[in-house]
């Protein structure tokens, strides 16, 4: 679900309309993103991205890691990755459910999640 923001950890959210604004009138989604929602991934793993259907403000975008839906990670898109996508590094995951909260700055912003497990590695 795509969210509209004011402030990352704090505005309630409204369903976006879908122009988000006059430079960006194509209408903002995922088209994919690592890990996929509900995938169940290597502890090991620490790329993370989402890959958007038109280019993104990377200065003014987030992602975190959440766990309970407390954020327990905040991390920082490298700013040299294509246009459309948020990509970032992790640190290694416990075992456990997370999502993968996004942040396209701009006005209005955008959120979402992504939910994913990490397995024991068993």
């Amino acid at each position: 679900m795509i969210t509209r923001r004011n402030a990352f950890l704090g505005a309630a959210p409204a369903i976006l309309l879908g122009f988000i604004g006059p430079a960006h009138a194509q209408e903002l989604r995922v088209l994919e993103s690592a890990p996929q929602a509900n995938a169940v991934i290597d502890g090991r793993s620490s790329a993370f991205y989402v890959r958007f259907s038109r280019p993104v403000d990377h200065q003014d975008s987030r992602l975190a890691i959440k766990r309970d839906g407390r954020i327990i990670e905040v991390l920082h898109p490298r700013l040299e990755s294509a246009p459309e996508v948020l990509f970032a590094r992790a640190p290694t995951l416990a075992p456990g459910r997370y999502s993968l909260h996004w942040l396209v700055g701009g006005s209005p912003q955008a959120d979402g999640e992504i939910p994913f497990t990490v397995g024991s590695g068993s």
